[in-house]
């Protein structure tokens, strides 16, 4: 059996190799002429790492990571305690985004990605799919996996009409930067006033990142420092500008990232016959939840335990489907209790609880 993956992102890269560990050939096309990850830190949940042990690269992923705990403070810098849960449901561990996709990267086998091949259109048949590059190419396969982001063009023709939709008011100010010294002698995360949320947490290697995030935002003016400096300023107790102010006006302009959150609808399907979506693709969500990447990897792990060198594809991505769709919608749900909670302690209490029911087994999950 040959597979497609279209995107060398976090998931089409943990996608190729999972199905390359369940014996398939694979070829995952990348559009960029190199592989480049948006974004800085990343946060892997027990469930994302579960699956990199089952891959053989759960050690390699732990050495580049530096593991952590999401509890949250208020801006006065008070606790927001969760007695109800325990402290497997706050651990995880933060790497670095580039990192991590080199890592992946070498464990497919860079012979097995093809760089600077865009994706245009693919054509379904009855026994493979047929899949056509942007530079002119084709390429046939039996499974197509477009795992192509919010933005994917696998999705566009799969479903159509159901481009990404803008959050709106939701926006994202981040960076990573160098250790800034003994000042710094804790990570915390913050709620604060005005639909704010932010903090910074250390890395492996000694560097610092650094995150502010709105709901309901007013259309950001000024440089992106300003904009992250005025969310700051509701992160912290009045008239007193904390570490977190300091670490943004110690950030160059030019390491700062700005993103304007965008969704994916509830998709009717992922799947037809030979060909199915994966990560971003099929559900981006509002990064609030830091779980995006670890929901992405149980869905790579997931079409490599389904999918087999002899078996039935179109099977396969029903029984796969029939097990996402589902997820992803509670998944949307306690994902939507966490943005609307009305106050810091119940934002922390509702992200807890997204947290445990994404990591505990579904032999051994209550519905929250």
């Amino acid at each position: 059996m040959r597979a497609v993956v279209i995107g060398g992102g976090i998931v089409g890269l943990t996608t190729g190799l999972a199905l390359r560990r369940a014996g398939i050939e694979v070829a995952i096309h990348e559009h960029a002429p190199e592989l480049r990850a948006a974004g800085a830190g990343l946060g892997l949940w027990a469930n994302a790492l579960a699956v990199f042990d089952d891959l053989g690269v759960g050690e390699q992923v732990r050495a580049i990571g530096k593991p952590g705990e999401m509890y949250f403070h208020d801006a006065a810098g008070r606790l927001l305690e969760t007695p109800e849960f325990g402290v497997e449901d706050h651990r995880f561990l933060l790497v670095h985004r580039a990192k991590l996709t080199d890592l992946l990267a070498d464990a497919v086998g860079r012979d097995n990605i093809r760089l600077a091949t865009g994706f245009a259109a693919y054509e379904e048949h009855a026994d493979h799919v047929t899949v056509r590059s942007a530079e002119g190419g084709e390429d046939n396969a039996d499974v197509l996996v477009g795992a192509d982001g919010a933005y994917s063009a696998v999705r566009a023709q799969l479903v159509p009409g159901t481009p990404a939709e803008e959050h709106a008011g939701h926006h994202a100010w981040r960076a990573v930067i160098p250790d800034p010294g003994p000042t710094l002698t804790e990570d915390r995360l913050i709620l604060g006033a005005h639909g704010c949320r932010g903090g910074y947490v250390r890395t492996y290697d000694g560097s610092v990142y650094w995150l502010v995030n709105q709901f309901t935002a007013p259309e950001p003016t000024g440089t992106l420092k300003q904009q992250a400096l005025e969310r700051a300023a509701h992160l912290e107790a009045a008239g007193n500008h904390g570490v977190l102010t300091e670490l943004i006006a110690a950030t160059p302009e030019d390491r700062i990232l700005h993103n304007r959150i965008m969704l994916v609808p509830p998709l009717p399907r992922w799947a037809s016959g030979r060909v199915v979506l994966a990560g971003d693709a099929a559900h981006a969500m509002s990064p609030h939840i830091t779980a995006g990447a670890t929901l992405g990897i149980e869905d790579a792990a997931l079409l490599g335990r389904l999918l087999t060198p002899a078996g039935d594809v179109p099977a396969a991505l029903a029984a796969y489907e029939a097990d996402r769709i589902p997820r992803y919608a509670h998944a949307a749900e306690l994902s939507a209790a966490v943005e609307h909670a009305p106050t810091p302690r119940e934002f922390a209490r509702h992200y807890a609880a997204f947290s445990h029911w994404m990591i505990t087994p579904p032999a051994n999950r209550v519905r929250t």
